[in-house]
């Protein structure tokens, strides 16, 4: 009787072992993935970007498929900080690190003040008032005299990583940037599944009866507002530091809805999703790019075909169907 009584108690342990597992598996394939695929003759320049890119989707993806907060301004944290941080690794002369750190932080502060107006409302009034607030941003960058204007920041140094080591050299280019986008999707996963990352979901769930149950909702959503913004601006300065520029390109609000596209692409609400939306966005734009213009309508009909079949996202259907065949 002892024993079958204790049973259900610990029934879901083998089953969150498992995930756990599971997620382990997927993170070293990953990064085995980004290891490898220059030594088997992928461009390392078109993985850098597929990595900036990559950690710009999942930190978009925790504040929407987390929190459930659509924001239609996230733009303005990944092409604030490249501005940032190219500004200061060329006329400042810091070190790629610290240029990369400061830009992260200047994200940061720009998400906690931004986040303090826009958290205030929810839905199509949340996504308005942050599309709002990045138009602005836009507009600063077009007319702010260190921005550049419509050339923006060019020939940006790599410089010397912790004075030592020279990002000129492409594979020490390439390191760094894996270590910046592995660290950064290794902080998304422990807040995801942090005590915090589990309270946030809930109130993507049911906001009144989190609420009820006494957790300040808005507290919580400014704080994954302010961790994605930081998480955002990290990859931006990357980005920065990797094409040695910073244009409007990255904070126009084209690019807000391209991180959108990535992530329900690739699955929202699912840790590894973003990283394939972000893949296969990135792998059209650079293999299509011969079609001109005609990109963007390939793109909406992969999207249309995607939400038609793959309404989970593409990781969001194969973990389907693997539950499934369990």
């Amino acid at each position: 009787m002892a024993t079958g009584s204790n049973a259900p108690t610990h029934a879901p342990a083998p089953a969150s072992a498992g995930a756990a597992r599971t997620h382990l598996a997927a993170f070293v394939a990953m990064a085995a993935i980004f290891v490898l695929a220059p030594l088997l003759g992928v461009y390392p320049v078109f993985m850098m970007k597929v990595m900036c890119f990559a950690l710009f989707a999942c930190a978009f993806n925790l504040l929407l498929g987390f929190g459930g907060l659509l924001s239609f301004g996230h733009a303005m944290f990944l092409g604030g900080a490249g501005y940032v941080a190219a500004h200061a690794a060329k006329v400042w002369g810091l070190t790629p690190e610290l240029a990369v750190g400061l830009a992260t932080l200047c994200a940061a502060a720009l998400g906690w003040v931004t986040g303090l107006l826009a958290i205030r409302r929810q839905g199509i009034y949340f996504a308005m008032i942050t599309l709002a607030l990045a138009q602005m941003v836009f507009f600063l960058s077009l007319q702010a005299p260190f921005t550049g204007g419509e050339d923006g920041i060019q020939a940006v140094p790599r410089g010397r990583l912790l004075g030592m080591i020279d990002l000129s050299n492409p594979v020490a280019m390439y390191g760094f940037v894996l270590a910046v986008f592995l660290g950064g999707f290794g902080l998304i996963y422990r807040i995801v599944h942090s005590p915090f990352g589990q309270v946030l979901q809930a109130i993507r769930e049911n906001e009144p009866r989190a609420i009820s149950l006494g957790y300040d909702a808005d507290k919580f959503k400014h704080r994954a507002f302010v961790l994605s913004a930081a998480l955002a601006g990290m990859a931006g300065a990357t980005k920065a530091i990797v094409f040695q520029l910073a244009s409007l390109t990255d904070v126009h609000w084209s690019m807000s809805g391209e991180v959108v596209l990535m992530t329900l692409v690739g699955g929202l609400g699912t840790l590894f999703g973003p990283m394939v939306g972000a893949a296969v966005i990135v792998a059209m734009q650079n293999y299509l790019a011969e079609l001109g213009a005609w990109v963007s309508v390939v793109q909406g009909v992969i999207f249309v075909v995607c939400v038609l079949l793959f309404r989970r996202g593409i990781v969001g259907e194969i973990g389907h169907l693997l539950k499934k065949s369990l």
